[in-house]
């Protein structure tokens, strides 16, 4: 075929892509939750408004992340001889944990068509309501990085070919977070960067690591101090890059303290204690950070929650703190977003509440939405924002300092505790069975 009919064919197929169509991390191009995206959908049902849906070979809480006209995932395998059905347990879940490996796959975005499986490492088991196939990939358009809640952070190239890959338990110690790992990796300036923050259980203490990107060599590795007591050393919360005046921080939550790293050398520059003021002994967290227009919005267990203003030197508990919330149906699963002039956030049960971005002042809320547990992390774009619960079901509210539902949308697909990522105009969402592209008048 002659190379100008080639094209003509490839655009004809492939959706007009921006820079923000990607969805390239766990919360997405800014690493807040935010897309700057319209056109987003805001109904739509099995056969309504679907652009495409692919059957995955088992559940898991990672989410799908999106560059260029590919989408990777990690999964379990499929279990073998299992009849597809999973019952529900105690506390949620699910009674098995799908296949014994763990999988990378590479999906074509515009048709969901499964290009390529690849086995990361096995080991797969059930962990409270999760599996080992929690912590989300990242790509930058060339490799894409997959770590599993076994340890195992393994570097593909887009053809799914195996570069490299580490075992930080083996390297580093086991792990010991009371509910199995779950962080994602970071990706920033050819760095790979994974947390691992633990208590009594785990060996060789909390740790920042950083990986080359390209080779798999260990670029850095630093202690994480706390004197976190109990159950509050571990976390399952992912690092995030704040930007703000001319200098680039990476900042990771959880063991009571909020701490600022140089991204190059991983040393400490600044930390914030208040996410545990009583110091009580269940205080793990794990909701990440949302840095957006200046301020760093961190939660903890329900309450409090800090907005931290960024930058500084040492400690900043009190120097750098913009203002504090203490009020009732704060999240503890549920990662916030933010437009910056409202913070929103959902607590695990579905009560929705809206705060003064800049204040910390109730707006409205809390409010019920959707019945249900929530474990996925809030999103916005479009000047909508989304909460999607276990039972496959996504309610859609206006930005603004009016509490409105837009719509609820149901999958009929129970079980998931993946986020949702949005590509262009086009949001994914996955369930127990299912990876679905939504998008209006599809």
């Amino acid at each position: 075929m002659p190379a100008r009919f080639l094209l003509t064919a490839l655009l004809l197929v492939t959706p007009c892509l921006a820079a923000g169509d990607d969805w390239p991390q766990w919360r997405g191009p800014t690493l807040n939750g935010a897309s700057p995206s319209g056109n987003l959908p805001t109904t739509w049902s099995t056969t309504e408004n679907i652009a495409w849906r692919t059957k995955l070979p088992a559940w898991a809480g990672s989410t799908p992340i999106v560059h260029g006209n590919r989408i990777f995932l990690t999964s379990p395998s499929a279990e073998d001889g299992a009849s597809g059905e999973v019952t529900r347990k105690w506390r949620g879940g699910r009674s098995t944990p799908g296949g014994p490996d763990l999988l990378l796959i590479s999906l074509d975005r515009a048709s969901g068509k499964i290009l390529w499986k690849k086995t990361i490492t096995s080991g797969n088991t059930l962990f409270g309501k999760h599996n080992m196939a929690s912590p989300s990939p990242v790509t930058d358009g060339r490799h894409v990085w997959a770590l599993t809640g076994t340890g195992v952070i393994a570097a593909f190239d887009y053809e799914g070919n195996e570069v490299w890959n580490h075992d930080l338990q083996e390297d580093y110690g086991k792990f010991g977070q009371g509910w199995g790992y779950a962080a994602s990796p970071l990706y920033h300036d050819g760095l790979v960067i994974v947390a691992v923050l633990h208590g009594a259980r785990g060996e060789g203490g909390s740790y920042l690591v950083a990986f080359d990107g390209a080779t798999g060599k260990v670029a850095w590795k630093v202690d994480r101090r706390t004197d976190a007591e109990r159950e509050c050393p571990d976390a399952y919360t992912t690092p995030i890059i704040v930007a703000h005046g001319g200098r680039e921080d990476l900042v990771i939550s959880g063991a009571d303290y909020v701490t600022g790293h140089d991204p190059k050398t991983g040393k400490e520059r600044w930390r914030a204690g208040g996410l545990n003021p009583e110091k009580r002994g269940n205080y793990r967290i794990c909701g990440t950070p949302t840095f957006v227009d200046g301020l760093i919005y961190c939660t903890s267990r329900q309450r409090p929650i800090l907005a931290l203003k960024a930058g500084g030197e040492g400690d900043v508990t009190t120097s750098h703190l913009a203002w504090k919330f203490d009020g009732k149906k704060g999240p503890d699963v549920p990662s916030v977003v933010s437009d910056g002039k409202y913070m929103y956030m959902a607590d695990d049960r579905g009560f929705a509440s809206c705060l003064d971005a800049k204040t910390g002042e109730v707006v409205w809320g809390p409010e019920r939405t959707t019945q249900g547990t929530y474990s996925s992390s809030l999103i916005l774009g479009d000047g909508k924002w989304y909460i999607t619960n276990e039972n496959g079901v996504t309610t859609v509210l206006a930005t603004g300092p009016e509490f409105k539902i837009l719509s609820v949308n149901d999958l009929e697909d129970a079980y998931t505790i993946s986020t949702p990522a949005i590509a262009g105009d086009q949001i994914l969402v996955r369930t127990s069975e299912y990876l679905y592209c939504i998008g209006e008048g599809s």
